[in-house]
């Protein structure tokens, strides 16, 4: 397949300038004629979901692909399902499986990982919008998706994330962690997958 849009979306508190968003926008960069997108999503799901349905409004039905980290790897999916998009492909990196359960626990004032300084407020109102967002448990077409997950998650259980992305390619790492720090080792089966 000859992909010519690639969207990335980022984790809970992340941002584009994470060193995976960066790694795939050089990837991506090396690639002539290939459109790469990765925005800073608002910390409403609600308004991330609808500033991604805008900057894909566009996009071609084939030819596309979706990558997700974290809560990224949730939304990547959300996307993917929707009726116009499900030819695309899919990469989530060690997705948020039940995110609306797993950030009831974050509510308040919060700070982004890459930038202290940078505070917004996460809100019940937030966890109301993640569960409205969820999927049912049995992905459309799971030929379409690559799943890299890591035992050495310490944030989120991989045994949830496999069975979630059961019947789907992709890795699952002895070791690791959240944030995949060895995520060049992979990049080439994710890269691959999203191209072939």
């Amino acid at each position: 397949m000859e992909l010519t849009h690639l969207l990335y979306l980022h984790g809970f508190r992340s941002s584009p300038a994470s060193a995976k968003a960066r790694r795939m926008a050089t990837w991506a960069a090396e690639r002539p004629g290939l459109s790469f997108v990765a925005p800073q999503l608002p910390p409403s799901p609600l308004e991330a979901m609808e500033l991604v349905a805008s900057l894909v409004r566009d996009w071609p039905a084939s030819g596309c692909a979706v990558i997700g980290s974290s809560l990224g790897g949730f939304y990547a999916s959300f996307v993917a399902e929707q009726p116009a998009r499900r030819a695309w492909r899919v990469a989530v990196l060690n997705p948020a499986v039940n995110p609306a359960r797993d950030l009831s626990r974050h509510i308040g004032t919060l700070t982004a990982w890459h930038d202290p300084t940078l505070k917004f407020d996460f809100t019940a109102q937030h966890v109301a919008e993640l569960a409205a967002l969820t999927l049912p448990m049995r992905l459309t077409n799971p030929s379409r998706y690559y799943a890299l997950i890591a035992k050495g998650d310490e944030l989120l259980d991989w045994r949830e994330m496999l069975a979630r992305y059961a019947g789907c390619d992709g890795e699952v790492l002895e070791g690791s962690d959240h944030g995949l720090t060895d995520f060049e080792d992979h990049l080439l089966p994710l890269t691959e997958f999203l191209t072939k």
